[in-house]
């Protein structure tokens, strides 16, 4: 009996797990094209431009840096907790250092 309520609750666990991440990569991606980027990775890779992009990057750094809190009560979570960790601070870095001001397609045209 044990083992069918701890099987039933990983179970819920997982599929709280999938929920969240297949709902955060659509809403990244849909942020993605309303910025007007290609893709969800040139998204990921671009440094942010302007205070709304900088906002995002601190959500997606501060959702990153909760989930993987959380992973130390479920080690799933610290696995998916460290994209957006990373990928949300890598922006905030780029801006704090003043990095994406200028595209770099136009400072070439020079």
């Amino acid at each position: 009996m044990f083992v069918l309520i701890a099987g039933a609750v990983a179970f819920l666990v997982l599929g709280v797990i999938a929920a969240y991440i297949f709902g955060a990569v659509q809403g990244y991606r849909r942020t993605a094209s309303a910025q007007g980027y290609a893709s969800l990775g040139e998204f990921l890779r671009a440094a942010p431009r302007t205070d709304a992009d900088k906002r995002e990057a601190v959500d997606m750094m501060m959702q990153g840096m909760v989930l993987c809190v959380l992973g130390l009560a479920f080690p799933p979570l610290l696995l998916v907790g460290v994209f957006p960790l990373y990928f949300g601070g890598r922006k905030v870095s780029y801006s704090a250092m003043g990095l994406g001001l200028i595209n770099d397609a136009e400072q070439r045209d020079d």
